[in-house]
């Protein structure tokens, strides 16, 4: 689930692609876009379908203070994190919740881990998310990688390493028009070309992803 257009914060012209390729051909799944991105279409869906995995491409702030203060962008709302536990993530337990787009694993003292700690504490086994604002095209390359790895790697954390790996060594670079990874050539929307000389490999690219939770 995510979104590409915002009324309030800056687009994110990846996430259309990241949703394509995660359900379409590393995994199996729904994919629900801009509209379609509700809490009301995750509720059904899981009610649905007790799918293993959670994947928010979207924006999201974590700010100090009460737990109201910081949220995730839906389409129509922003899920508070005050509001977390009642998407009942526990039941039944999501296997693996993915924040790609926001700032989701900082903390303070009184949140320590951010949304994504909080995830954890609401029944998911895992979350991964970012620990600074990220680069749409850099997180595109290495969400695609990282999926790829979950489907061979023993473990979650595994499988963020060698994702992570292949980023700091060269693996996922841009060519041209093109997004290159180890194991496939992803054309990138219009509004990602013409970027310059960005080098994936720097690690404010990959770095920020960090695992929370179960690292099976």
């Amino acid at each position: 689930m995510g979104a590409s257009k915002f009324e309030e914060q800056n687009p994110l012209p990846a996430v259309p692609k990241e949703l394509s390729i995660i359900t379409n051909q590393l995994w199996s799944g729904q994919s629900f876009l801009n509209q379609t991105f509700t809490l009301e279409n995750l509720k059904q869906a899981r009610a649905s379908q007790p799918f293993g995995i959670l994947h928010l491409a979207t924006h999201g702030e974590f700010k100090p203070g009460k737990a109201s203060n910081s949220y995730i962008q839906f389409w129509n709302t922003r899920l508070t994190l005050d509001k977390l536990r009642e998407l009942q993530l526990d039941n039944p337990p999501v296997e693996l919740m993915v924040l790609s787009a926001c700032r989701s694993a900082l903390g303070d003292e009184q949140a320590e881990l951010g949304f994504t700690g909080l995830a954890v504490q609401a029944g998911v086994k895992s979350a991964l998310g970012s620990l600074w604002y990220v680069s749409d095209t850099g997180t595109l390359g290495l969400m695609t990688t990282f999926y790829q790895q979950l489907k061979q790697a023993p473990i979650k954390a595994e499988a963020l390493r060698q994702a992570q790996l292949a980023m700091m060594r060269g693996e996922v670079e841009l060519d041209d028009d093109e997004l290159v990874t180890p194991s496939a050539r992803i054309s990138l929307p219009e509004e990602l070309l013409n970027q310059g000389n960005i080098n994936l490999t720097h690690p404010y690219y990959w770095s920020a992803f960090t695992l929370v939770g179960n690292p099976w």
